[in-house]
């Protein structure tokens, strides 16, 4: 597949995407042995490109399953010197970034990779994975509250997908236990979706992303997805997209 030369550069870890424009406008960049000086240009992984004359040399694709834990940052970087989930995985040499976004006190199903692509087909807003979230709040989560969301919700932003709810037991009667499914990825949605009753999350973790758990996985552990899993990944985010509200035919990836 074929996509902007500077995207490419920058994928392979020679230069940032700046310094590849860069690159290209200054006429260093060769593509099957011809000069490229224009931004516009595209090529593909498979595409002889070279920078100065020098072969470049294109990392290979990785796809990392992780147990993301409480107190850290879904960023590759953090400029106030605060955890992040690449540090992680300390051990993995290419550059991989995390496919949307988890908060900072939420934990849970997150998938980091190198590929633009498959992670672009993971957040597209087009097609809604699942994702199911299990939510600790403070105060009464009723069954009329469940029926709201199963419907869908106006926030402050949009209308919320219609939800998947299923009212936990507990013991405790000051606090209420939910799984909640959603199909979006908006900025903290699910804590925006208790906000509106007036309830407090305590606790928050993403236990499902489509089929994926971290059943087997540690808090802070990470393993390398299959190639079956990606695979059924690609397929589900190339299903019939499901019906938005007529209000709100937008999505998003931000933080839950």
């Amino acid at each position: 597949m074929q996509e902007r030369l500077q995207k490419l550069i920058a994928r392979s870890g020679a230069a940032s995407r700046r310094k590849a424009e860069l690159l290209i406008t200054e006429g260093r960049i060769k593509v099957n042995g011809t000069t490229i000086s224009e931004l516009g240009a595209k090529a593909s992984a498979d595409d002889e490109i070279t920078i100065d004359n020098i072969p470049l040399k294109m990392e290979k694709h990785v796809y990392l399953l992780m147990n993301k834990p409480l107190g850290t940052l879904c960023t590759c970087s953090d400029d106030r010197g605060r955890k992040t989930v690449i540090d992680c995985i300390p051990n993995i040499k290419e550059r991989v970034f995390p496919v949307g976004r988890l908060d900072y006190d939420t934990s849970g199903v997150l998938i980091l990779t190198n590929d633009g692509s498959f992670a672009n087909e993971m957040m597209h807003p087009r097609y809604h994975l699942s994702k199911t979230y299990d939510v600790s709040v403070r105060g009464r989560f009723t069954d009329e509250m469940a029926d709201q969301l199963k419907h869908g919700i106006k926030l402050e932003d949009c209308v919320t997908l219609p939800a998947r709810v299923s009212l936990q037991p507990t013991r405790d009667k000051m606090k209420s236990h939910v799984l909640i499914t959603i199909f979006e990825g908006r900025n903290r949605e699910v804590r925006r979706m208790m906000e509106y009753f007036n309830l407090e999350v305590i606790r928050l973790e993403r236990i499902k992303y489509g089929f994926l758990t971290c059943d087997h996985l540690k808090t802070g552990e990470v393993r390398y997805l299959k190639e079956e899993e990606i695979a059924e990944l690609r397929k589900l985010s190339q299903s019939q997209p499901i019906s938005m509200p007529a209000s709100d035919k937008r999505s998003g990836s931000g933080s839950i």
